[in-house]
């Protein structure tokens, strides 16, 4: 069974053109890579062919997943949801109980992550561990060498 997964209005339509990309330009390259390299003769020593071939086979793989990732993805309507509590789409700014740090993070889909823009995945350890918490609450989070606090202070849509 495959997951349901969110997404804003950009972030599919960005998905759904990595898509179209790979399956308009570079699968007719591969091909045409497989053909140039058979055209080279005999196949059982034709190291090209074979790393051809591989490389389809990757770019096929990478192509299914996408596709069930576009079949599976909800655009969500930011302005309905509910700014009470962390969820997909909010922006929490959050509170290192340790070292006092403070940090803004928007949570998203795991193809929408990139922590330079400080959009953070659901599935990240982070990600978890802030889903579901109020302003106030507590949120503790596992990480390798032990357990992080973050307070929550702010949640936002924007």
């Amino acid at each position: 069974m495959s997951k349901v997964s969110y997404y804003t209005a950009e972030g599919l339509k960005k998905l759904k053109d990595e898509l179209n990309q790979l399956k308009d330009i570079e699968r007719p390259k591969a091909s045409q890579a497989i053909a140039e390299a058979r055209d080279k003769g005999d196949l059982s020593e034709n190291a090209e062919y074979d790393a051809a071939k591989e490389a389809q086979g990757m770019l096929e793989m990478r192509i299914s997943k996408m596709e069930e990732l576009v079949a599976n993805a909800r655009i969500i309507d930011e302005s309905q949801l509910d700014t009470s509590k962390a969820l997909v789409h909010s922006t929490v700014k959050i509170k290192n109980q340790t070292n006092g740090m403070q940090m803004t993070y928007k949570l998203v889909a795991q193809s929408e992550a990139d922590l330079k823009s400080g959009k953070i995945s659901v599935d990240s350890p982070i990600g978890k561990g802030l889903l579901g918490k109020k302003v106030g609450e507590v949120a503790e989070v596992q990480v390798p060498n032990g357990t992080m606090k973050f307070d929550i202070l702010e949640i936002t849509r924007d």
